[in-house]
């Protein structure tokens, strides 16, 4: 009598293993992220998003109870992250007008780097976002955290009028600050020129 043969099962790999020990989300997140940048915002569907991190389509459902869900959870986290770079770059110089120069500076290469994130952090891909507390308030800790570290929220709000001006006008590409022939790593240092020029006052 023949013995049936047994089916060889697969050993689970650690990364299959890892999302049973609260890795998911930061996978899923992980592959948000890159599709929002690599393939824009029209490819970042919740599936798309699994089919990147590896996992089953109804995977994300655990994390994210539909699409606009992820959305605001990936701006959010760009706003921290903005945030988090503004505050460090205002943290070192004394003088004022180098603290703006400084904000500027990280502004732009955020935004320079995060091109489709930053569109979706501020443009209109979120419907209702004045309804939804967690994106409104940190939107709002931009403004404040610019005017904290100016000593002067009517400057704050000024500088950060001016540098996500050009900020929008840089990604979505209708002024060249010299980034089309030597890249975007010079985009903070002529964007700091300009603000210079903008804030000669408050040197």
């Amino acid at each position: 009598m023949r013995k049936a043969k047994r089916k060889a099962v697969k050993p689970r790999t650690a990364k299959a293993r890892a999302y049973h020990h609260g890795d998911l989300r930061k996978a899923l997140h992980s592959a948000a992220a890159s599709l929002l940048e690599e393939e824009g915002l029209a490819a970042l569907s919740l599936r798309a998003v699994a089919r990147k991190a590896g996992v089953s389509h109804a995977a994300p459902y655990r994390h994210y109870a539909n699409h606009e869900a992820l959305l605001v959870e990936l701006a959010v986290e760009g706003f921290a992250e903005l945030g988090a770079a503004i505050s460090s770059a205002a943290s070192a110089p004394d003088n004022r007008m180098d603290r703006i120069t400084g904000i500027g500076g990280a502004y732009i290469r955020f935004a320079s780097s995060h091109p489709a994130l930053t569109q979706l952090m501020f443009g209109p891909q979120i419907p209702n976002r004045d309804v939804i507390p967690a994106l409104t308030e940190a939107a709002d800790a931009i403004g404040a955290e610019i005017g904290a570290a100016l000593n002067d929220p009517a400057l704050g709000l000024g500088v950060w009028a001016a540098v996500h001006g050009m900020a929008l006008l840089i990604v979505e590409n209708v002024i060249d600050l010299g980034q089309r022939r030597a890249g975007n790593a010079v985009l903070p240092t002529r964007a700091e020129i300009l603000l210079r020029s903008l804030f000669a006052d408050q040197g």
